[in-house]
């Protein structure tokens, strides 16, 4: 009888928030298409693209989500320091955002030295400002 595999959450929460595929921008034509034809919004560390899709009346379509981090904000072990942080603020913050919209996140060179609690508060501020989550965030 083999044991049973541990696992550090319960599977109801872990299933929930999870950051599948089909949940992000893969191709290089999504980001391109978001950041030309999508709306911007700025702060210190980040940028956030918002493009919204107009479905059917009733299809429930869920957001897609990409994040970008160039050279500029440092070398490889900094850019995927900033990409997980980054991918952990998303992750959560998926079941409240607005069916539909694809969204890119872009990192700036300032976002090398941030916290996932300073990451976290500018996301919260630019999806404020664009209006793509269903409620608040909750506080953590």
């Amino acid at each position: 009888m083999d044991p049973e595999p541990l696992s550090p959450r319960p599977a109801s929460r872990r299933a929930r928030l999870r950051f599948p595929r089909a949940a992000r921008l893969t191709a290089a034509g999504h980001f391109r298409r978001v950041r030309e034809q999508g709306r911007a919004f700025h702060s210190a560390r980040l940028v956030l693209a918002v493009l919204r899709h107009k479905e059917a009346p009733g299809v429930d379509v869920p957001a897609r989500l990409g994040i970008i981090t160039g050279r500029r904000v440092g070398g490889a072990v900094e850019r995927v320091r900033v990409r997980r942080r980054l991918r952990e603020v998303l992750r959560a913050a998926r079941p409240a955002l607005h069916a539909g919209a694809w969204l890119v996140v872009i990192a700036k060179p300032e976002a090398r030295d941030a916290s996932l609690a300073e990451l976290r508060a500018d996301w919260e501020r630019l999806a404020a400002k664009a209006r793509i989550l269903r409620e608040p965030p909750a506080e953590a």
